[in-house]
């Protein structure tokens, strides 16, 4: 079985991984970390709205409005707390610090990653059943699924809701 073999192969790694990263972990300041983040997220919002978000002279209120407002609460907010957490800083009070373990944080970023990926096969092929069967064999195979029902389950499963929005309700995506 090749299969088999690629399979025990790659969770060896993943577990060699796992193990060095186990008892690592890094001390952030979170209130401040979160502030600069957030506010860095609005500004890039803000910066790329108008190329995803059009407007029409005919509307009264148009669809930047909303999220424009949005951002710039939010920016007001990240605003204060990042002032707070420097005058904090200045006057030698303590810090909110979160303590981070890499092998945890490592394991949501592969979740993510195979999210990400679905993502990128969808806009590409132009075809939502692809990302689908990728993304239910990814999370498979990553969770450590043994069975090969399974596999074969959730591809089936994966194909015929894609082929009953797609066929039967008329529904493109």
């Amino acid at each position: 079985m090749y299969m088999g073999n690629w399979l025990e192969q790659f969770h060896t790694r993943i577990d060699a991984m796992g193990e060095k990263l186990r008892g690592k972990e890094i001390r952030i300041p979170v209130d401040l970390v979160t502030g600069i983040g957030f506010f860095l997220f609005a500004v890039f919002i803000l910066a790329v709205m108008p190329q995803q978000v059009a407007i029409s002279e005919k509307d009264v209120v148009n669809g930047r409005e909303f999220p424009t407002l949005l951002m710039v609460i939010l920016m007001i907010c990240c605003g204060l707390l990042i002032v707070k957490e420097l005058y904090r800083l200045v006057t030698k009070q303590p810090l909110t610090w979160k303590t981070i373990n890499l092998q945890t944080e490592v394991k949501a970023l592969i979740i993510l990653g195979i999210l990400v990926v679905t993502y990128i096969l969808c806009r590409v092929t132009n075809l939502f059943v692809i990302g689908a069967v990728f993304c239910s064999l990814a999370f498979l195979v990553y969770f450590r699924c043994q069975k090969k029902s399974y596999y074969v389950i959730t591809v089936t499963l994966a194909v015929a809701i894609w082929a009953a929005f797609r066929f039967v309700l008329g529904v493109e995506f």
